[in-house]
């Protein structure tokens, strides 16, 4: 048996057994739309932990984020920085969130948004932008999972089947078992790639260096500048104060406000799991520190690999691992990446019919169910087209699709705790600063860098919409007192 059907095997048993979790997880479930979108609101703490923490670091952190440290150093210390600061305001917003979804039946995002401010407009522009903004980041999930898979086969699995034949199983056990297929399946992968990427980041420094603090030793010798904050830019050059901090600061303010993990607060079994859960989520950056290793010793390797987001299989590959080993690295990998695809491709799907569909036409749960899975293998298709075509840095796509999803923080801060902010307050926001997010981002695009001080556009976004949002609040009618009280006065 040839090394590349050994790791083809590993792969297949891998993917086996995630199916089987997913589609046993969904038995229970109710077949109601709250079973299928929210599961039952019954996640305890440990599924709450992983669906979280496994849904965060994806096929980003495991390729991205070594491609980053290979490549650009210093600067991939940003995803450690937005990672602890960014799930520390759902210790405050995921309680009230809950409550409030207890009470009104809530199940996505934009339902407790157009709840305080009644709009089925500013429900369907939410949808648009949710799609949008998830495109991007399946894509990334998904030739995440390719990239690895033909990789470690020598080619053998191209990069379009090894793609197409995890997130078929991914859509697979979204179909048919929901919110339960993706905590539970979140739960094994997420156990699972902490145990992969520890075990290899301790490997390979101590193999090729001798030891963690040899090797940036050797990398402070040779190459100082990957070791400077905030490291280096894509061209090669430092990478400026501007950019390093505002995309901390995009990623931050973006990181729960992701509908797919924003979502989550409406699964959880009761307010004191999800305060557990948003405590421990910290630790889970935990995870990142042996990815990163695993980029930095890819760094005086005399070898190269075709590009940066490719240096953690390569570097696996090169390391003369045994097949069986190099076949567990790589369902590791793939852990990471289906644990986040599974939860944005059942999300996109419940965001379209809920938000988009939903307040235009009442369904019944049973159409309900079934259109979110028809979109969910619409969106996959969507997504797996990109991936197969697509060359982009999976850490700019992400970025990318940041710069978008932070525009929802404004309208849910405004809803929970403002009582003056008004309908058209919350759509005038929103408009202006997603329209200024795109036009900083396609400035960027078409090769006229027109930010100032080489801002995030989603900073430069939320920059325009908070005073927007603010004084045309205040130039409006405000809503009625009784109906703003209900949701700023709403108790975990």
């Amino acid at each position: 048996m040839e090394r590349w059907q050994i790791i083809s095997a590993v792969i297949g048993l891998y993917l086996g057994l995630t199916l089987a979790i997913g589609l046993i997880s969904g038995r229970g479930a109710s077949k109601s739309v709250a079973g299928y979108v929210a599961g039952d609101r019954d996640f305890g703490l440990l599924v709450m932990y992983f669906v979280l923490g496994a849904s965060v670091f994806s096929a980003f952190a495991f390729l991205g984020g070594p491609g980053w440290a290979y490549s650009r150093g210093a600067a991939a210390y940003y995803i450690l920085s937005y990672g602890v600061l960014g799930m520390a305001p759902y210790f405050f917003i995921g309680p009230k969130a809950a409550a409030l979804g207890r009470t009104f039946g809530y199940v996505t995002q934009a339902q407790l948004i157009c709840g305080r401010f009644p709009s089925r407009v500013l429900s369907l522009i939410i949808a648009l932008m949710t799609l949008i903004a998830f495109v991007p980041y399946i894509t990334l999930q998904m030739r995440g999972a390719g990239i690895v898979i033909e990789a470690v086969t020598d080619g053998h699995v191209p990069l379009w089947f090894g793609a197409g034949l995890a997130y078929g199983i991914v859509i697979l056990y979204v179909l048919l078992s929901g919110a339960k297929a993706v905590g539970w399946t979140n739960t094994f992968q997420g156990i699972f790639m902490l145990i992969i990427a520890w075990s290899l980041g301790i490997y390979l420094p101590v193999t090729l260096y001798g030891g963690v603090g040899e090797m940036f030793s050797q990398i402070l010798t040779e190459r100082p500048e990957l070791l400077s904050a905030p490291g280096l830019a894509s061209n090669g050059t430092p990478w400026s104060w501007g950019a390093y901090s505002s995309a901390i600061i995009v990623s931050a303010v973006g990181l729960m406000m992701w509908p797919h993990l924003f979502m989550k607060a409406f699964t959880a079994r009761s307010d004191k799991t999800l305060k557990r859960t948003v405590f421990l989520f910290p630790t889970f950056q935990i995870f990142l520190i042996p990815v990163f290793l695993i980029g930095f010793a890819g760094v005086l390797y005399p070898a190269k690999p075709p590009s940066a987001d490719f240096i953690l299989p390569f570097m696996i590959l090169n390391a003369d691992l045994p097949a069986l080993v190099v076949g567990l690295f790589c369902a590791g990998a793939l852990s990471a990446s289906m644990s986040t695809g599974d939860a944005l491709l059942h999300a996109a799907g419940s965001v379209i019919v809920e938000d988009a569909i939903g307040p235009f036409r009442r369904l019944s749960d049973t159409a309900q169910r079934r259109l979110i899975q028809c979109f969910v293998i619409l969106v996959g298709t969507i997504a797996y087209c990109f991936a197969i075509s697509g060359g982009t840095s999976l850490v700019v796509l992400l970025l990318t699709a940041y710069g978008l999803i932070c525009q929802l923080a404004p309208p849910i801060i405004a809803a929970l705790y403002w009582r003056r902010a008004t309908t058209t307050g919350v759509i005038a926001g929103f408009g202006a600063g997603s329209a200024t997010a795109l036009f900083f981002f396609l400035s960027g695009h078409f090769g006229q860098n027109l930010r100032p001080f080489d801002l995030h556009e989603g900073l430069l976004g939320l920059l325009v919409h908070v005073p927007v949002l603010i004084v045309v609040s205040l130039m409006t009618h405000p809503q009625d007192r009784a109906h703003s009280e209900r949701f700023v006065t709403a108790k975990a």
